[in-house]
């Protein structure tokens, strides 16, 4: 059963990373670069300040802090504990599939990439959401792009993406959680 599933991930993996072209490996190697969106966190970041004030936004930043080193830990825990070679460190792959990723790594099972963008999304979204009730969306839609470009450049199977997202909506609900308490004991009481 195992074994079935991850070969439909493999060629899950090798439809969707053949689907690129070169004209566009520039556009997503930018996508994929964890630097790209500090703009966008400093954007939700000044939104949170504006709507929830000075004392909330050291809160939020500690919350996140915490948050961004629980999910980046907990993907090494398991990146370490199932050992999965990432598909551009697999040699019977390299000569099927494009790699254009700046490296490899060893280990690919789940995505950091793909749980702390989701975190980020669900954490901002809900504590914007009385505000902006759109924002989440945008918020998913953009993890779910940097999600797929790691399937782009090669260096994480369809699975790796789908465990990071699903487990970093989870951390994100519950940071989002945690920054509630945390508000409303220290903040607005």
């Amino acid at each position: 059963m195992i074994d079935q599933l991850l070969k439909h991930d493999t060629e899950l993996f090798l439809f969707l990373n053949n689907l690129g072209a070169e004209p566009w490996d520039n556009l997503w190697l930018i996508i994929t670069n964890k630097l790209t969106f500090i703009p966008l966190y400093a954007l939700l970041l000044f939104l949170l300040y504006k709507k929830f004030g000075l004392k909330s936004l050291l809160v939020f930043v500690v919350v996140v802090a915490l948050m961004i080193t629980f999910t980046d830990q907990i993907t090494n825990v398991f990146k370490r504990g199932f050992q999965r070679p990432r598909p551009c460190g697999e040699a019977d792959l390299i000569d099927q599939m494009r790699f254009i990723a700046v490296r490899c790594g060893k280990y690919g099972f789940f995505s950091g990439h793909s749980s702390n963008s989701m975190a980020a999304a669900v954490f901002a979204g809900l504590m914007l959401k009385q505000h902006y009730k759109n924002l989440i969306f945008i918020l998913l839609f953009w993890s779910a792009v940097v999600a797929y470009s790691r399937i782009y450049v090669g260096v994480h199977y369809p699975l790796d993406i789908v465990c990071g997202l699903t487990f970093g909506a989870i951390s994100g609900f519950l940071f989002y959680k945690l920054g509630q308490y945390l508000l409303k004991r220290f903040i607005t009481s």
